[in-house]
């Protein structure tokens, strides 16, 4: 049985964290589905951006698009609307047969609105309104200005990926706006059944840390001990009298999901934290290379624990790092400012590399040469 399927029959999704329009029309997606056990997709910026400049695949739309005048965000929300509309029809028979528990794909508003509440709650509404698909996720990340707008788009039957979430403090903080959202539903008499995840990002704690410290210390251990420090989290929310109250009433679980988990450090395994974060009950999204690697050669040993012994093991491991000088909830907030800038550094060029890509297909257009 391989690796992936393993994992399908622990309890975890495994989703792929990459679309480009050469999966879709060379039925990739399709195989990886039907052979890999993968039952959802993401995308983020970069994704999109790195998509769009080193391939070909969109020119033709480009070209079509900016000829009719389009450009900048709205031309690309057309592309990569397209690209996830198809992608959640692939997805939608398991949509379907769980009950709309899996069978997702993400789509995240602007990155320049991670500081805007207001315009971050209009985007998202408008997104989903333009996607017509009921296995769409809308990615909101969760900074402080995007937590207030999780409970609102919650509330306005909107499902949402919080995402670049860094901590058990930021998990937290997701769930809680998250329950809130549904708690407003319920008061108002509407169906609390709108599915959301929260996207906690654990390969780049090992990479902030690597020129930090020393020895052991280097191993890719301090990413792994923040999550499973969050999945004891998740899973004490999960059997709190607050959330079986919710769940009483009809709510879904918010499910934890693991980003960010491609190995960057050449001398570790490829498949290190998929095996180490396997976990009913959460998800997965893994790069396109990492996937393949694990359907080839990954093992699944134990699911991930939850007891408190564990959780005591986990503490001592960051104490650990906090006696090397390492502040984690500091280094949270750290990351997630980061994460924020590269996605919204990652938007521009894209932006840029989608108007030099229109300027150069419409003259050809315009001048006649090359055309298909």
């Amino acid at each position: 049985m391989k690796a992936t399927q393993q994992l399908h029959d622990l309890g975890q999704s495994l989703w792929l964290d990459n679309i480009t329009r050469g999966l879709l029309t060379s039925g990739t997606l399709a195989r990886y589905i039907s052979d890999l056990s993968v039952t959802g997709l993401t995308s983020n910026p970069t994704i999109f951006d790195q998509a769009i400049r080193n391939t070909d695949f969109y020119d033709a739309a480009i070209r079509q698009k900016a000829l009719a005048g389009k450009s900048g965000e709205t031309l690309f929300f057309e592309l990569a609307l397209e690209d996830l509309t198809r992608a959640a029809d692939l997805f939608r028979p398991v949509h379907d047969a769980t009950g709309g528990v899996d069978g997702w794909v993400s789509l995240e508003v602007s990155p320049l609105l991670a500081n805007d509440t207001a315009g971050t709650i209009k985007g998202a509404v408008q997104l989903h309104e333009r996607a017509q698909r009921p296995n769409l996720f809308i990615k909101i990340p969760g900074t402080p200005a995007g937590i207030p707008a999780v409970e609102e788009v919650i509330f306005a039957g909107v499902p949402v990926n919080v995402t670049l979430l860094f901590s058990r403090e930021h998990y937290i903080a997701a769930a809680e706006a998250y329950m809130r959202g549904i708690e407003r539903r319920i008061a108002a008499g509407l169906d609390p059944k709108i599915a959301s995840v929260a996207s906690i990002f654990v390969s780049r704690w090992d990479v902030s840390v690597k020129d930090k410290v020393q020895g052991e210390f280097r191993n890719n251990r301090l990413g792994i001990a923040i999550a499973m420090r969050t999945y004891k989290a998740y899973r004490d929310l999960l059997a709190s009298p607050r959330w079986q109250k919710l769940a009483g009433a009809g709510a879904r679980p918010q499910r934890l999901l693991w980003a960010s988990t491609g190995t960057k450090d050449p001398a570790a395994s490829e498949t290190l934290y998929v095996e180490a974060l396997a976990a009913p009950d959460t998800v997965n999204t893994i790069p396109e290379k990492t996937l393949l690697a694990f359907a080839g050669h990954g093992k699944i040993n134990n699911a991930l624990p939850f007891d408190e012994r564990s959780a005591e093991m986990v503490e001592a491991v960051i104490a650990e790092f906090t006696r090397e000088g390492v502040n984690d909830e500091a280094l949270a907030t750290e990351l997630q400012r980061e994460g924020t800038e590269s996605f919204a550094k990652s938007w521009r060029e894209l932006m840029a590399c989608i108007a030099t890509k229109s300027a150069a297909l419409t003259h050809k257009t315009n001048t006649g040469v090359n055309q298909p």
